[in-house]
């Protein structure tokens, strides 16, 4: 096994005795100078580093080949690695082992584990590591009732060595280790849980309220280990037995030996030591760098301390010699006496515990004393972002169910608002990192853009750990969440600086939008957050809050109008009456804006009203007049229906027109002309239905128009005249262009159009022509003559003919 040798820790006049005696070290990497002390901050206590060199020890190896050479240099200790394979262990010392048969079948066993438990192979260091923090958390325990069973040594701690050249890792903790029994009742099937037994034990003596932090179960965590590994070695000494025992087990065999440890370079005074023998294709965890970056992944906030054995360096001046050929033509040797002589800086390479998980959960502190900067710097290297955070929610919830969160707002569009898996929320357990996929469980689609992270002690998750199972406690944990984030956002908008919320509203703006859409539950808490555009608010966004307080004491619904653009909502002719009245009219400009409005229905018992449809009140009926009204256009309705036929629904008298003859209006439960067009653009849209929608329009028909008034008068005269009918078929087509409806034939209304302006200039014109005065003549000098000389030519002008002034 890869090791650091106590000896190769030593002086360098004993690594140089042992080199000369032989001895080989099973390590491939260059040990640390004596007088640099230990990362972990130990500073030479020679009781822990007895225990550490005791607990790392490397088996012995035959040959030369795999020494790591230490030599002295000028005061220095400089390790040289060669190329190395497995060590090979001499088994002439050995005790017989014990051969067991798995409980389970080997064939499924394994077949579970690799290929269908886990989807990701780099996960068997969390589950390793985190049944080494159980070990821990379990001697820790049990202390506190029987202190004598730290007597090897109080320290707790986890300790992670490789070696990438034979592509082996070696996990080592300190905890409560196991027994040759309990070996054979945890290891021996894939059923049984160490972990889980000794909670059940805890729950059945009544003691579980004091520390039960267990996180794994040590049975299908542990063989998580042959995902990546043909040979897993275990080796544990427990407190309550005085022997240390090896369990070995393959991943192609159906059994596994369980022998006692006899080498005493091996022994270890407490805990568990596992090594792993990789496969050839997964020896890229061998590396250092990798398996580090793991553990800063999976386990950072482990409550123990993880070490990494890890290759480092310091640099130190060193003296450079002469060349003597120079010296010569540098002068005498007083001059040479006086000259400083020449170094260089190298870099000594050394090998070195490093403490990997230094950093504390920022969400077990008390949220009094992290400051805005620690939220902000934990957010962007979490996240990796490189901006602060909009805001930001610390939060505890205790109760039925317990866990602890952090949330943040990024400053940061998010673009795509369908995207589910946005590895926005990382979920832990017992401060072990579990997975970021699992997005869709803890917060609705629409608070995708929401980011933080959700420790919990008691998520019920599958027995890989990967899958959140749907359950009582995630759908409260869910409903907590969504409602601090609400309020977090709720912070945003009510901040006296209303460039945050804009800036907020920009990016996430859709996703609140959508939110409206899908979750009928949060209404309340989704409605104050919109913003929108309006009649009198100068292209500023409002809110809903403001529109109502600017209501008029008559109002009694809030009004809105969906067009395509704002200059398009502006100047509908469905507004015209209403701003008359001073009435406020939300312009709706968003494609998401109608849908989310409709589905709202209502704020502070105020009705959502379209004004784009038919039935609208303005709170200002007379019955009397209205009545009169009908009576006198009924005639000229009916006409109009039967001209337009199925075009329309019905023909009525418009309470909502001031200047306009006519606007279309869309059926109460029909599509307004803004939906129908966004309806018209989905691809795959159902045509049938469009068909159907469409045909419930309205005709309105405003009664102190002069049009109207003139299609009155010819529908009693003379109903079937060309011309009048030619005038209502060009009425109805470009109501529909200013109500925002489409024409079915436009090149037709073009036709029409064109042929009623050439009819009106053709009349203009030719009337003018015809009241013209003609040309003056021009005036000539002539001689007077008698009447006799008719003979001289008088020149006159030309008769100018009334045809040509055309």
């Amino acid at each position: 096994m890869l090791g650091a040798s106590r000896r190769s820790l030593c002086a360098a006049a004993a690594a140089r005795s042992r080199a000369a005696a032989g001895a080989a070290p099973a390590v491939s990497a260059a040990s640390a100078p004596p007088t640099r002390p230990a990362s972990n901050g130990a500073q030479g206590a020679p009781q822990q580093q007895k225990r550490l060199l005791s607990v790392l020890a490397a088996p012995k190896v035959t040959g030369t080949s795999n020494v790591a050479s230490l030599k002295l240099m000028d005061g220095a200790l400089v390790g040289r690695r060669y190329e190395s394979s497995a060590a090979a262990v001499d088994s002439t010392d050995m005790p017989p082992a014990e051969k067991h048969e798995y409980q389970a079948e080997v064939n499924r066993l394994m077949d579970l584990i690799v290929h269908r438990l886990y989807s990701n192979k780099e996960v068997f260091l969390r589950e390793l590591v985190s049944n080494a923090s159980d070990a821990l958390d379990k001697l820790r325990y049990l202390s506190v009732t029987d202190p004598e069973l730290l007597k090897d040594g109080p320290e707790l701690d986890i300790r992670i060595q490789t070696d990438k050249d034979n592509g082996l890792v070696m996990i080592t903790d300190s905890g409560i280790g196991m027994t040759k029994q309990e070996l054979v009742d945890s290891l021996g099937t894939i059923a049984s849980s160490g972990t889980a037994k000794f909670l059940k034990a805890l729950k059945e003596s009544q003691e579980a309220g004091m520390d039960s932090n267990l996180i794994g179960q040590f049975g299908v965590g542990f063989y998580s280990a042959f995902l990546v590994a043909d040979k897993v070695v275990v080796s544990t000494k427990s407190p309550k037995s005085d022997k240390q025992y090896v369990w070995e087990g393959e991943a192609d065999s159906s059994s596994y030996t369980i022998r006692e440890e006899k080498d005493p370079e091996k022994l270890i005074p407490r805990g568990t030591r596992l090594t792993l023998y990789l496969k050839r294709d997964d020896k890229g965890f061998a590396h250092p760098e990798r398996i580090q970056k793991l553990v800063k992944n999976y386990s950072q906030f482990v409550s123990f301390p993880i070490y990494m054995w890890q290759e480092k360096g310091f640099t130190k001046e060193v003296e450079v010699d002469e060349d003597p050929a120079e010296t010569k033509k540098e002068g005498d040797s007083e001059t040479q006496a006086e000259k400083k002589k020449k170094t260089k800086t190298v870099v000594e390479k050394y090998w070195d515990w490093e403490l990997t998980n230094e950093t504390q959960p920022i969400w077990l502190r008390n949220p009094k004393e992290v400051s805005t900067e620690e939220y902000n710097e934990f957010f962007k290297k979490t996240f990796n972002e490189y901006l602060d955070p909009l805001a930001s929610s610390h939060f505890t919830t205790e109760g039925e169910v317990e866990f602890r969160s952090i949330l943040f707002v990024p400053a940061t569009k998010k673009e795509d608002i369908t995207d589910r898996k946005t590895k926005n929320i990382r979920l832990y357990v017992k401060r072990v990192f579990i997975s970021d996929d699992f997005d869709g469980e803890l917060f609705p689609r629409y608070l995708s853009f929401v980011k933080g992270v959700v420790d919990s002690n008691d998520l019920p998750l599958n027995v890989s750990r990967e899958i959140l199972q749907e359950s009582r406690i995630v759908r409260i944990m869910r409903k907590r969440l969504v409602r601090k984030a609400f309020d977090m956002i709720l912070g945003i908008s009510c901040s006296e600086n209303r460039d945050d919320y804009e800036r907020f509203w920009e990016n996430y703006g859709k996703f609140l939008k959508l939110g409206a859409m899908e979750d009928k539950e949060n209404h309340k808490r989704i409605a104050p957050l919109l913003r929108f555009f309006s009649s009198q608010s100068n292209d500023e966004l409002i809110s809903l809050d403001e529109y109502v307080e600017n209501m008029k004491p008559e109002q009694k619904d809030i009004y809105f109008i969906a067009a395509d653009s704002l200059n398009s909502a502006k100047n509908a002719p469905f507004l015209e009456k209403l701003t008359e009245k001073e009435y406020e009219v939300l312009l709706l400009v968003d494609p998401m804006d109608e849908v989310a409005i409709q589905n709202l229905s209502s704020y502070k018992d105020k009705k959502f009203v379209d004004i784009s449809k038919e039935d609208l009140d303005l709170g200002d009926k007379n019955e009397e007049r209205e009545k009169e009204i009908k009576q006198e256009f009924s005639q000229t309705c009916d006409w109009i229906k039967k001209r337009l036929g199925d075009k329309i629904a019905r023909v009525d008298i418009s309470n909502r027109l001031s200047s306009s003859p006519c606007v279309l209006v869309a059926a109460k439960f029909g599509w307004s002309a803004n939906m129908e067009r966004l309806m018209r653009a989905q691809s795959m849209g159902d045509t049938s239905s469009l068909d159907f929608m469409r045909s419930r329009k309205v005709f309105e028909i405003n009664p102190d128009h002069e049009i109207i008034k003139g299609l009155n008068v010819a529908c009693r005269n003379n109903p079937d005249d060309s011309e009048a009918l030619k005038v209502l078929d060009v009425l109805f087509e470009t109501a529909m262009i200013s109500s925002g409806f489409t024409p079915d034939n436009p090149a037709e209304l073009s036709g029409k159009i064109y042929e009623m302006m050439s009819s009106a200039i053709a009349s203009k014109w030719s009337t003018q022509s015809q009241v013209q005065p003609a040309s003056p003549s021009p005036q000539y000098d002539a001689p007077v003559v008698e009447p006799e000389s008719i003979e001289a030519e008088v020149v006159e002008p030309e008769p100018v003919e009334s045809g040509k002034q055309k």
